[in-house]
């Protein structure tokens, strides 16, 4: 599940939804003895990059949601040597471990994630390659010093292990700064707990389609995972989500936007839609999508984001989906979203191999709802691309 992250400044940083995280193991603050944190790292995919590096020196954990980087009781996990990592290498379920340590049983409300500083010369620990250009270093403040910020609820039980999941979302943590030719990250990461109460959903698009596809697993209009589809085989795995039902949605930009709603997620085995020689395709949009543009300014600045969510007409009762997502320019506010015109469609799940027919949804064709938020505050506008849309303004006082 998401859950809200700080940078290490304490400026609340945006996500598409805020989740309370669920706990995981047993016990509680009351506890003694030692018990185990295990942490690995996921990635949601990045747009319009090659690769989003990063290197990792440290996690910490404290019970205390408001300690500060100098407190006492804080349990370090170091990862040793440093590790630079690839976040786009870590999509359809790659996991990469980064370790684990012994801490004492109890309940732990702030998690940090300290990243390695970039250096005067040579290769930047920390980098982004837009796709067709060059390596930049990214920006990464506090990150070095005090480390990322995350709110999160474990409880970890004596002789227990709490086993959780960085999803560090690329797409969402890179923004850029105006025409400058660099970039800042602004992290968005969930942390999942992994093993007692997750599962997997897998399945294959068409291979016409799979090299610009993405799918999520979205409940309540908001993203819990989302992977690219290989463009090699069309296969896509959702991994980890948390137990429940989830609407799967696919995005491409010359197909109708898809969901397969009341999809399960359990613990026993995968949930699977299409097979390779029923893979799931959409059916083509029949003009270009609309891009919208516009602005969000801040007083003070700060980051901001803005998402494009759209309401399909399922069975028994709609269901919003979020379409698209960006993060205003860190410099000017700007910010573009390309949004289908198409009628979006949506079809029952049904477990592989039944083949999966998708219904239109004309009454919603082209509407969306934009929300910009910033600083934990959200505006809305609602807009129809079936015409063009004038540039939007959003202000945050």
């Amino acid at each position: 599940m998401r859950a809200s992250l700080l940078s290490g400044g304490g400026c609340a940083v945006l996500a598409s939804a805020l989740v309370a995280l669920a706990s995981c193991g047993g016990g509680s603050s009351s506890d003694t003895g030692v018990g185990t944190l295990r942490v690995a790292l996921t990635d949601a995919p990045a747009c319009g990059y090659d690769a989003v590096n990063v290197t990792i020196e440290k996690i910490r954990v404290h019970q205390s949601a408001s300690a500060n980087d100098s407190d006492a009781g804080w349990t370090d996990l170091a990862v040793t040597p440093s590790r630079r990592i690839d976040l786009l290498s870590l999509t359809n379920g790659v996991l990469e471990e980064l370790g684990q340590t012994p801490l004492p049983a109890g309940h732990y409300t702030q998690m940090r994630l300290l990243l390695a500083p970039n250096g005067s010369a040579g290769t930047p620990a920390n980098s982004v390659v837009p796709t067709g250009g060059a390596e930049v270093a990214l920006t990464t403040p506090s990150a070095q010093q005090s480390g990322l910020k995350l709110n999160v609820d474990i409880t970890v039980g004596a002789s227990q292990i709490a086993d959780v999941v960085l999803d560090f979302d690329a797409c969402k943590s890179v923004v850029r700064r105006g025409n400058s030719g660099q970039y800042n990250l602004t992290p968005v990461i969930a942390v999942i707990p992994r093993v007692i109460d997750v599962g997997r959903i897998e399945g294959f698009v068409d291979l016409s389609i799979a090299a610009a596809t993405s799918v999520s697993a979205q409940t309540g209009g908001a993203p819990v995972k989302t992977t690219p589809a290989d463009p090699t085989t069309g296969k896509f795995v959702l991994f980890p989500v948390p137990v429940g039902t989830y609407t799967v949605v696919l995005v491409n930009p010359t197909r109708a936007t898809a969901a397969v709603t009341g999809v399960p997620v359990v613990t026993a085995a995968a949930s699977v839609l299409g097979a390779a020689s029923a893979p799931l395709l959409p059916p083509a949009a029949a003009s270009a999508p609309r891009v919208v543009t516009g602005t969000v300014t801040t007083t003070p600045p700060a980051p901001a984001f803005v998402r494009a969510v759209q309401t399909v007409a399922t069975a028994p009762t709609s269901t919003d989906i979020e379409v698209a997502w960006t993060a205003a320019d860190d410099l000017t506010g700007a910010f573009s979203l390309s949004l289908p015109i198409a009628a979006p469609v949506w079809a029952p799940f049904a477990p592989s191999p039944a083949a999966i027919t998708f219904g239109a949804d004309a009454t919603h064709a082209g509407l969306y709802t934009l929300q910009a938020g910033s600083g934990g505050a959200t505006k809305t506008q609602a807009i129809d691309v079936k015409a063009a849309v004038p540039p939007l303004s959003f202000t945050f006082p």
